[in-house]
């Protein structure tokens, strides 16, 4: 009895064999582009047999990052004649699916979202003998056709405002995403780099990432965006956590007087936020520089007399622009100021912090 069981095992085997050597498969699916489910089932199969061989195929699905089975497939059973046969998803229904994961569309016609992916075939004889006779895997990729496209600002332009609006155009088709999000990118571009290289080398000044819509504001609390420099900014799209395409690189710069002369600042006197005991001596306009960094548009400001009991003699607002403000304040002859005596001039913000610096008044002998 064991002989013959063995005798039978043997037959079955050198049979699989044999038809393992006869049937050959090609898969036709695009390493790249976007991919329909159905089209997944563009196959060729080749029979050498002269007999008719009966077959399913079985499809597995993972994504080829993580390995995570994402659906497998089971085709009904077909008959192959001797030579190449060409299989699309309708000549094999119905399809008996398993969806692994509710990333993947149930749709018979449904797009697959972007991502890196594997598609593994067998080809299983369904005779009495049964079997593996052909096994295939092939990697590809769903990306969009169109990237995100930037919209404003514009490339190359010059800003008015410190506080730029960025916007853009989504990628396309949309239907290919189940979780699109956006991440933005700026960067400082540095002298000799091109705008590129300075997004891919350079820390970015301001990153927002996880975005849902098709815009962001520059936030007031974020780095003060500088007239002297040139900025680069980029859009990323993902798809959930992965990455699925990336816009042009634009540049932009901020409007305004470059101050990057110390002469152009001579005449000017930086405002401390701790009272020091550096003194000037002031003879007309008081004249002040203060980094405005919590982008007020105006402060309210006073002059105090340092040797009369701290009384406050002038006060007044101040309108300011973001960034490094030049201030020069009319000094008011109805303040009373007193030849020789010391003043300090303050000015509180809308973080309440107290900016300031002192000074001794000391007029022109004709004024």
């Amino acid at each position: 009895m064991m002989k013959k069981y063995l005798c039978l095992w043997t037959v079955v085997m050198l049979t699989a064999l044999q038809m393992h050597g006869q049937v050959s498969m090609t898969v036709q699916i695009p390493p790249v582009g976007i991919m329909q489910k159905s089209q997944l089932w563009n196959i060729v199969l080749t029979s050498a047999s002269a007999n008719p061989v009966s077959v399913k195929m079985v499809l597995r699905l993972s994504d080829a990052e993580t390995n995570q089975p994402l659906l497998t497939g089971v085709s009904r059973t077909i008959v192959l004649n001797k030579g190449g046969r060409r299989l699309q998803a309708t000549d094999i229904e119905p399809i008996q699916y398993e969806y692994l994961s509710a990333a993947v569309d149930r749709n018979t016609n449904g797009l697959l979202t972007t991502g890196n992916y594997q598609a593994c075939y067998s080809v299983v004889s369904t005779s009495h003998t049964g079997g593996l006779i052909a096994e295939d895997c092939i990697p590809f990729t769903v990306e969009p056709v169109s990237p995100p496209l930037l919209n404003t600002p514009a490339n190359e332009s010059m800003l008015e405002s410190r506080l730029p609006q960025f916007t853009w155009l989504p990628p396309a088709p949309l239907n290919i995403f189940n979780d699109l999000n956006y991440e933005l990118k700026l960067v400082e571009v540095r002298p000799g780099q091109s705008a590129p290289e300075a997004i891919q080398q350079n820390i970015p000044v301001f990153r927002a990432p996880h975005n849902k819509n098709l815009f962001i504001n520059y936030p007031a609390s974020a780095m003060t965006l500088d007239t002297a420099k040139l900025y680069a900014w980029t859009i990323i799209a993902n798809n959930g956590p992965r990455f699925a395409a990336q816009t042009e690189v634009w540049t932009f710069r901020i409007a305004g007087k470059q101050v990057n002369n110390r002469a152009d600042l001579s005449g000017f006197v930086q405002l401390k936020k701790e009272l020091t005991s550096a003194v000037i001596n002031c003879s007309g306009p008081l004249q002040v520089s203060y980094s405005n960094l919590a982008n007020d548009k105006k402060v309210q400001y006073e002059i105090i007399a340092l040797q009369d009991n701290n009384e406050v003699v002038q006060t007044g607002s101040l309108s300011l622009q973001a960034g490094e403000n030049l201030l020069e304040l009319a000094l008011k002859r109805s303040a009373r100021l007193e030849k020789g005596k010391s003043y300090q001039f303050r000015l509180v913000n809308s973080r309440q912090e107290r900016w300031s610096m002192k000074f001794i008044y000391a007029p022109l002998d004709k004024q």
